[in-house]
């Protein structure tokens, strides 16, 4: 009985749609990553500008002299406040994305799993979180041997390599 059956479950072999690209495991060195730093530390800050400085002038627009002198006034809370938001509106959807930020971009390099593939969303917020523990920016620095990896690559296990 070789009729066709219109509701037997087809045999085919279904192929992934888009083949992710795998990179080799190439660290990147730690110039790169210093530079990796520098740039996207001018550019988080340049995005903190870009948000505080129209909300700035609204509330003053609003509350006058006196919210001018509020905003004036040092608040560590907010000042703080502002500067991890940034960092996370500048890190989750760049790497989360892309892979990359703009001084990845810049240096020729991306973030990627341990199997060289694109990390996961966890990984990349763990990432971001891990970079607001105390110190954490000195420990690509010293790091050993040939990985180059500072805890917020160790934590949530994926690395920075070379793309070009």
């Amino acid at each position: 009985m070789n009729e066709h059956n219109p509701y037997h479950a087809p045999a085919a072999q279904i192929a992934d749609s888009m083949p992710q690209e795998r990179l080799t495991i190439e660290p990147a060195g730690r110039w790169r990553r210093f530079f990796n730093l520098l740039i996207d530390y001018a550019c988080f800050s340049l995005l903190a500008m870009l948000v505080l400085v129209p909300y700035a002038t609204w509330l003053v627009v609003q509350g006058g002299e006196a919210a001018l002198d509020v905003l004036e006034e040092p608040n560590f809370l907010r000042d703080y406040g502002v500067g991890i938001g940034a960092m996370l509106l500048y890190y989750i959807p760049l790497e989360g994305f892309f892979g990359f930020t703009v001084g990845k971009l810049i240096t020729g390099t991306r973030v990627v799993n341990e199997e060289g593939g694109k990390p996961r969303w966890g990984q990349i917020v763990g990432r971001t979180f891990a970079r607001f523990i105390p110190f954490e920016a000195f420990s690509v620095l010293f790091s050993n041997g040939k990985d180059r990896r500072g805890w917020h690559d160790s934590l949530p296990k994926t690395y920075v390599v070379r793309k070009r």
